[in-house]
């Protein structure tokens, strides 16, 4: 992360062998008009912007994109204004407080939420938290050993960025990169050459919604498998050459589970991300696993 010089100063000087004011005088000068970054007149200010990495690199990004082939992103500090969009019942009712945020705090308005690959669109947000209210970020977690709950402090600078171009030998990994920048990949039972790409923040979102409308009308706790199932179904492109999407769709509710898994194993690799996993350590029964962040309300909103 690059810190950009955004700071301009404000000063004044003194002078002690300046005359006593006379009543002639007793008028001061009119104040010269300053011009501001937010427009709040006699403040003179700009918001600091930084460039961060993309998980993606730009790689997997069409030409013509403004992040074809950008390995940063330049966003700016988020303001009070951006806070209050986390407030705003309509938006956190529909669902996208926190593009409206990302989208606000991205410099480069070209550059779409929608049209963000997901790991990339997770990297601004981790980001955009930091320079908000600091690397430490305090949840509860429930150990996943005993189910007791405990405060534990994470430290978002402990990441690492995963990209599928850091497989040396991808095929023995179960894919192989396509030149449109889509993925194929073998799936072992049937022997059929799944194509598929990388999932946007408008498929997240619809995934999402998704998820809500299973949650309404299930009774028998199968939404997990709904939505890992329809996760698929939005990144499959082909399958050996056939796009139609009824002869997909129809696989797709046929596929044996050893397929399912391979697909959903590789996919994982294949996907641009910031990993966050940390150690937890559990106080009540000493156990320690890795644990992910937890993006709980606090995450925004730090006590």
């Amino acid at each position: 992360m690059s810190n950009r010089n955004n700071q301009d100063r404000v000063g004044a000087r003194s002078n002690d062998d300046a005359p006593a004011v006379t009543a002639a005088a007793a008028t001061p000068p009119p104040i010269p008009e300053t011009k501001t970054a937010q427009g709040t007149g006699g403040l003179n200010f700009v918001v600091p912007t930084e460039h961060i990495e993309l998980p993606s690199e730009g790689k997997f990004y069409p030409e013509g994109h403004p992040l074809h082939k950008q390995e940063t992103i330049e966003i700016r500090h988020m303001t009070a204004r951006d806070e209050e969009i986390l407030t705003s019942r309509t938006l956190l009712k529909k669902g996208i407080a926190i593009d409206r945020l990302l989208q606000n705090v991205i410099v480069d308005k070209r550059v779409k939420v929608s049209e963000l690959l997901v790991g990339d669109k997770n990297a601004i947000l981790i980001f955009s938290r930091m320079l908000a209210y600091g690397p430490d970020y305090k949840a509860k977690i429930t150990c996943p050993a005993c189910t007791s709950v405990s405060d534990f402090e994470f430290d978002l600078r402990t990441h690492k960025m995963i990209n599928p171009n850091q497989h040396e030998n991808p095929e023995s990994e179960g894919f192989k990169p396509l030149p449109n920048g889509n993925f194929a990949i073998l799936l072992p039972k049937t022997e059929v050459i799944a194509e598929v790409r990388l999932l946007t923040g408008q498929d997240e979102l619809h995934l999402a919604r998704f998820a809500e409308a299973k949650k309404k009308k299930s009774r028998h706790g199968v939404v997990n498998d709904s939505i890992l199932t329809e996760q698929i179904r939005r990144s499959i492109v082909s399958l050996n050459g056939e796009t139609n999407k009824f002869h997909i769709n129809n696989f797709i509710n046929n596929m044996p589970a050893t397929d399912s898994r391979q697909l959903r194993k590789v996919y994982a690799k294949i996907t641009p991300n910031i990993d966050m996993k940390q150690e937890f350590w559990c106080p009540s029964c000493g156990e320690s696993t890795d644990m992910e962040v937890p993006f709980t309300a606090e995450f925004f909103w730090p006590k």
